[in-house]
């Protein structure tokens, strides 16, 4: 990043009352990277019922109500996530989306 534009995102982050990206301790800029891989890994475990259901076509012993909710329960989280500029929050919130809506869809398909 030149230094113009480094120097204005350090003033952007310091007038929103916001920590240094990326954090100068250690522990918290692991923090910071383990949960991108953590928003972005717990979707993805998430594929083998995905693709049982669809491979089968069949959503036996899955809850159609249950993952409805979970789907519109990430609705107020990826609203959250953008409102206060958090990429792990947006990035988890919208794959667990698009994962529990694919086993809705599932559900609906196959039950």
């Amino acid at each position: 990043m030149p230094n113009g534009i480094h120097h204005i995102h350090k003033r952007k982050r310091v007038h929103q009352g916001l920590e240094e990206y990326p954090h100068k301790n250690p522990y918290i800029n692991f923090l910071d990277q383990l949960l991108l891989v953590i928003a972005i890994l717990g979707p993805i475990a998430s594929i083998p019922q995905i693709m049982k259901i669809y491979m089968n076509k069949s959503a036996a012993g899955v809850s159609a109500f249950s993952f409805t909710l979970f789907t519109i329960f990430n609705i107020p989280w990826i609203v959250y996530g953008f409102v206060h500029k958090e990429k792990p929050i947006i990035i988890a919130y919208i794959l667990w989306f698009i994962s529990n809506l694919l086993v809705v869809i599932g559900t609906l398909m196959y039950s």
